[in-house]
């Protein structure tokens, strides 16, 4: 009864919220041999609605999961770490920047592309009642999405690290497990090929399950949306990928996206703050939750407040208010959109310059040979007479910088550098290029906040670049699956990490035979390395410090008798599960999904970079890292060929034959060839239907 109930109503909301009718007839979806999508349809609003329904088919849950989130109402049945979330989701108050911006911030177009999106959602929601987790998700609206972009935008922008900070670190551990914890971008030009073609390499390292995992897809439309690439759960558009004339792909960067403040409050009086010499009151939201704890729906509430600077928290130490960028815009799914369309450098550039996706490093190529990296993020103007790395006061409008971001021109851009290359590993865009063609920071504003340190997947990809001259296809795939740590060895969070390496064995006797073992090592983090596996569990132990410890900044030097303590935890987990500490890395981690389990390659900081967590028997299992990879190779007449793999399969309904089928394919680094081709897909195709 609840069931029909929930379908009349959302059939009745369907009416009333969406003034276009999908004509479904007009839409035909292809799967090939791994269950990849394929969309065909007239519209771009009508493939739209199609990615709903195949994102729905093969992850409703995960799809529920980011709009859940967006709502505020994923405690309900997460319990407390959906809470947490939530929380967030109530502090970025993305509904206020929605609301104000929805009519005159986004183009008519683009509105019926993600009405028919969230129609789309409805629908499936719709035909599979016994599917949905909450029934106050439905019935989703195109200012819903909105929402949930809002609160992941945030989360890629790093505004996590700060709050962690104001919470005491409490929130730290499950916000920052929602985000990317790296990625490979590399775009290389026609004078540093062989055969004289561009090539573009797409190697993101998301989370390889959840709402965050990428999903691969293409559309075809007859309006000219034409792309292969991926999204994830619930993303209305692709955000990496290419079409028939050129393709990009993103990195997270680690600018400075926002600025907290400590507030001076009243001495006697309470919730007021001093602001320009007046003793304002702060703005009070009331956050009410529904926690789901043993199966039982507990109510929650707490009272936050907001000043001029935005959301306030207090902690021991006082009042706090953090303003970032990311919920002052909303148009970030329409310029993905722009971007997907664009077919050439300059209608990719006009894209650029809507200035809506607030942070992201950008790796393009094209047909033409041209070669991109921007350094992109909103940044605001600010008064360069503060130092805007650390907490300022909040008492002044001095600090109290408008939403109006820096323009494009203003931002790091490297277009054609003769070296050949553009690249980035999440180091700073200060190199990005040939040494001799990397930009230099001194010509920017420093008040921009510019990430300025490397990573080791940097340094070691610099270090392979300089060995080569002209490249071909092979050497660029042979350059992506290296496996090599460079020496000194660091990691993003561990600056000092290479102290490891260089132990007194007699200072240490009780891990000599560890120290000793690993001065063989070669820096080799293959599955069949048989010292890695030792690196792995010391850099699992060292975070585990960190973590505890409330270390959330970058390059961070840790005390030698941390380094003692980790491979001493290395060797008494390796003797207590295995033996021995003479095991292969792929005996200790394996990549696992279902019945299948599979040895897997790569540690944190590896260019083949892997994040594993306990699983079983003393082993851990992959979670977060290499997932899904694609590339591209373009020539004068355009795109001339895509090779993808995804790290488990097109499915995550574990009934479904694609759910671990490209498994071996990707711990093996074999990829799939991908056509765009209609004529050549229809023959392919394994399945062919219309939604509904």
């Amino acid at each position: 009864m609840i069931h029909s109930l929930l379908s009349i109503y959302l059939s009745l909301s369907s009416v009333i919220l969406f003034s276009q009718t999908i004509q479904t007839e007009n839409i035909l979806i292809l799967r090939d041999d791994y269950g990849v999508p394929y969309i065909y349809s007239q519209t771009d609003a009508e493939a739209a609605y199609a990615l709903a329904w195949v994102q729905c088919e093969d992850n409703f849950y995960d799809v529920q999961e980011s709009f859940l989130a967006g709502k505020g109402l994923l405690s309900s049945v997460s319990g407390k770490e959906g809470a947490l979330l939530d929380a967030f989701s109530f502090i970025v108050n993305a509904e206020a920047v929605v609301n104000e911006q929805y009519e005159n911030g986004l183009s008519a177009d683009f509105k019926l592309l993600i009405e028919a999106y969230a129609q789309g959602i409805n629908r499936y929601g719709e035909m599979h009642p016994e599917e949905i987790r909450h029934p106050a998700l439905f019935p989703l609206n195109s200012k819903d999405i909105l929402k949930t972009y809002i609160l992941n935008m945030t989360l890629i922008s790093n505004v996590h690290f700060d709050l962690g900070r104001i919470f005491d670190n409490n929130m730290t551990a499950i916000i920052g497990d929602q985000i990317p914890s790296g990625s490979n971008g590399i775009a290389l030009s026609p004078n540093k090929t062989k055969d004289g073609k561009t090539y573009l390499l797409s190697n993101s390292h998301q989370p390889l399950e959840g709402f965050a995992a990428w999903y691969e897809v293409q559309i075809n439309t007859q309006e000219g949306w034409h792309f292969h690439g991926a999204t994830f759960a619930a993303g209305v558009v692709p955000v990496v990928g290419t079409n028939l004339n050129l393709g990009w792909t993103h990195t997270i960067n680690y600018n400075d996206y926002d600025d907290v403040y400590k507030l001076e409050m009243h001495p006697t009086k309470k919730n007021l703050y001093k602001f320009d010499g007046e003793w304002l009151p702060l703005t009070k939201r009331k956050l009410k939750l529904k926690v789901k704890i043993a199966g039982i729906p507990l109510p929650v509430s707490r009272t936050f407040y907001e000043s001029k600077q935005g959301a306030v928290i207090k902690n021991k130490s006082g009042y706090y208010a953090i303003r970032f960028p990311a919920n002052m815009v909303i148009g970030a799914p329409e310029q993905w959109y722009r971007m997907n369309k664009a077919q050439n450098y300059e209608e990719f550039t006009a894209a650029l310059a809507m200035q809506k996706i607030v942070s992201l490093n950008f790796i393009y190529a094209d047909r033409e040979g041209t070669i991109m990296y921007l350094d992109n993020g909103l940044f605001p103007y600010r008064d360069p007479a503060y130092d805007w790395s650390k907490v300022l006061p909040g008492n002044t409008s001095k600090t109290l910088w408008e939403p109006n971001f820096r323009p494009l021109s203003d931002l790091n851009l490297v277009k054609n550098p003769p070296s050949g290359y553009v690249f980035n590993m999440n180091n700073s865009g200060f190199d990005c290029t040939g040494p001799k063609d990397n930009p230099d920071p001194l010509l920017f504003n420093p008040a921009i906040g510019y990430q300025l340190d490397a990573t080791a997947r940097s340094i070691r990809f610099q270090e392979l670049m300089a060995k080569e001259n002209l490249m071909s296809y092979e050497d660029l795939k042979r350059v992506k699956y290296d496996s090599h740590m460079s020496f000194p060895m660091c990691t993003r969070g561990i600056q000092n990490l290479d102290i490891i390496r260089h132990l007194d064995a007699h200072q240490y006797p009780e891990i000599a035979a560890v120290i000793e073992r690993l001065k063989e090592w070669d820096g080799s983090v293959l599955a069949e390395n048989r010292q890695a596996a030792i690196i792995s569990l010391a850099v699992q132990q060292l975070t585990k410090y960190m973590v505890a410890e409330h270390i959330i900044e970058l390059n961070k030097a840790l005390p030698e008798e941390e380094y003692v303590k980790a491979l001493q935890f290395a060797k008494e987990h390796l003797l207590k599960h295995f033996g021995t500490i003479d095991i292969a890395l792929g005996d200790l981690q394996k990549h696992v999904r279902g019945d299948v389990e599979l040895p897997i390659w790569g540690i944190p900081e590896a260019i083949t970079q892997m994040y594993t967590v306990p699983y079983k028997k003393g082993m851990y299992r992959s979670v977060l890292g290499e997932s899904f990879i694609l590339f591209a190779t373009y020539n004068e007449d355009g795109l001339e060929k895509i090779e993808t793999i995804n790290c488990f399969g097109s499915s995550a309904n574990e009934g479904s034959p694609h759910y671990t089928d490209q498994m071996q394919m990707f711990v093996n680094k074999e990829l799939r060839q991908v056509s765009m081709n209609k004529d050549e897909n229809l023959k392919k195709a394994k399945q062919a239907y219309r939604p509904d």
